[in-house]
């Protein structure tokens, strides 16, 4: 599966008819939600999705605002509705078996929390000049910046802050290798703060940081929006503004990962991540601002899809001892504290950067995970490595 995400430019009078949809669907989703805990505090029954779904008919019969939406909209409602209650009960069986959740119970949203409209396999149309046509609303101008390729599954219509509309097609294709684009090498990655990776060639990149560089915007378009009267047109500009940094932030994390994944894609023919528990990590309110800016999570899932579609391999493995263990000859370290960054080991004497040890380690373990026996690896010295690190420019594009 694949998505494309263009950008939308509806008319005005198109984005209030979406905005009017999205709040029914937030009201319905709501419905849904109450609709089942009553059933079951009431008659302890479960409703089902099937069931649920079947009431959409009469609804649109009794409530003619619904009669606006495509059919197949409220249908993925209410299937987002069993979706929701799926998760509890999947956590809360997890629970029982030793899997430490949160089991939080399918909260109802609040206003302006629904924010997409899903149509699964109908009620959109591609026009030849990349417009796309919605059923109920209309003919609406796309950017359409390059050919979709395959079945498109379904349609998602978000809009994603400050006003700005997308069009996401989730399709279904299949993964050709690209023979000339075969490599024959493979490489191992330390996820770190200090370094955002250190690959086990010695390549660093550095973390680029763009919620640290954009706080003093952000931490300002706060203060403002809060000195404004609620519910005033002023509020609302000053909710946009803050939206706006928001997202560029985000905007910036995303090319930076596309740039860093499309040349470990390019490069090597496997990569090797360590398996992380960023959920847990988050945890330490010391480290949470600085992984969640690191962005290794969406960095992986990047990398991972852009090698399957060139027909190459990601694995993760365990990142358990990968930083005491010593990659030169295998003695295990008792102790190794965060603070020392040279790796010294008692046993040989090597001598070399922990981050560059640890990646080397990594590296060894996903060539054992696919059964390809041990790689002879040549360590990196230290001393060589600030030579072979490769920094970050201001503008955040990688250059590996």
């Amino acid at each position: 599966m694949k998505a494309y995400k263009f950008r939308l430019y509806p008319s005005a009078e198109q984005e209030e008819k979406i905005s009017e949809q999205l709040e029914l669907c937030r009201e319905l989703y709501n419905s849904f939600l109450l609709e089942r805990r009553y059933a079951y505090k009431g008659s302890k029954k479960s409703l089902t999705y099937n069931h649920q779904q079947n009431e959409i008919p009469e609804l649109k019969n009794t409530f003619d605002e619904y009669k606006n939406i495509y059919s197949q909209v409220l249908q993925d409602v209410a299937r987002r509705a069993d979706l929701a209650y799926q998760n509890f009960f999947r956590r809360m069986k997890e629970n029982k078996h030793g899997i430490k959740q949160k089991t939080g119970f399918p909260r109802l949203k609040g206003k302006g929390r629904y924010r997409s409209l899903t149509y699964p396999r109908s009620g959109f149309t591609l026009m030849e000049n990349g417009h796309l046509r919605l059923s109920k609303i209309g003919t609406i101008r796309m950017f359409m910046h390059r050919e979709i390729e395959g079945e498109i599954k379904t349609l998602n219509i978000s809009c994603e802050g400050a006003g700005k509309w997308y069009a996401s097609f989730s399709v279904k294709q299949e993964t050709v290798p690209i023979e000339n684009n075969i490599t024959g090498n493979s490489i191992g990655i330390d996820a770190g703060l200090l370094h955002l990776l250190t690959m086990s060639d010695g390549t660093v990149v550095d973390p680029p940081k763009f919620l640290k560089k954009g706080e003093k915007r952000i931490k300002k378009a706060q203060r403002n929006l809060s000195r404004k009267k609620k519910g005033s047109n002023n509020q609302k500009k000053a909710k946009i503004n803050l939206s706006k940094q928001h997202q560029k932030v985000k905007n910036q994390r995303e090319d930076f990962a596309h740039k860093v994944s499309d040349q470990l894609v390019k490069n090597n023919d496997l990569i090797v991540f360590e398996d992380l528990n960023i959920t847990g990590m988050m945890k330490d309110h010391h480290l949470a601002k600085s992984i969640s800016d690191a962005s290794w999570n969406k960095l992986v899932q990047y990398t991972t899809y852009k090698a399957e579609s060139a027909g190459k391999e990601v694995v993760l493995v365990n990142p358990r001892n990968t930083s005491r263990e010593c990659s030169n000859c295998g003695y295990m370290k008792q102790e190794l504290n965060l603070s020392t960054r040279v790796f010294r080991c008692n046993h040989c004497g090597h001598e070399i950067d922990r981050d560059l040890n640890a990646a080397i380690n990594i590296h060894n373990q996903g060539i054992k995970k696919l059964g390809r026996g041990t790689p002879e690896v040549t360590p990196v010295e230290i001393r060589a490595l600030p030579a072979r690190a490769t920094q970050i420019a201001e503008a955040g594009s990688p250059r590996l």
